[in-house]
């Protein structure tokens, strides 16, 4: 399975994709929702790991973009904060249609499950 990950911060990127790759999933990596609505244009990912506080495009209009035009994708939201704090945005995304939010720092486990979660729930589908 393919993983995309958005998140301006490029630790947060490279975290993930290490703990990604070593559980066996391929890793596609962007810095901001626009960009990563054009690789997701070139290379098809199944889950999307996409922070909510960027510049250029933030993650909210990312996961509309996503809902819009790549429906099947797995959406995780991610998010430290801004002014009103992660808990707001969080919720919004989950309402705009993300399956699963977490708060940073993040808890990585907890994410890798929730990934093998999804996979499982949606293996069928994808062999159909």
């Amino acid at each position: 399975m393919k993983i995309l990950i958005i998140d301006d911060d490029p630790q947060v990127r490279d975290i993930l994709s290490i703990w990604f790759e070593q559980e066996g999933f391929s890793v596609l990596e962007a810095e901001n929702g626009r960009e990563g609505v054009k690789i997701q244009r070139k290379t098809p990912a199944e889950m999307l790991i996409c922070d909510l506080i960027m510049p250029d495009q933030e993650g909210i209009e990312t996961i509309t973009s996503f809902q819009k035009e790549f429906p099947a994708v797995g959406i995780i939201a991610i998010s430290g904060g801004g002014k009103v704090g992660p808990d707001s945005y969080l919720e919004i995304a989950v309402q705009l249609g993300a399956w699963k939010a977490f708060k940073k720092p993040l808890d990585i486990p907890q994410i890798i499950e929730s990934v093998h979660q999804w996979a499982t729930l949606n293996s069928d589908d994808r062999q159909k």
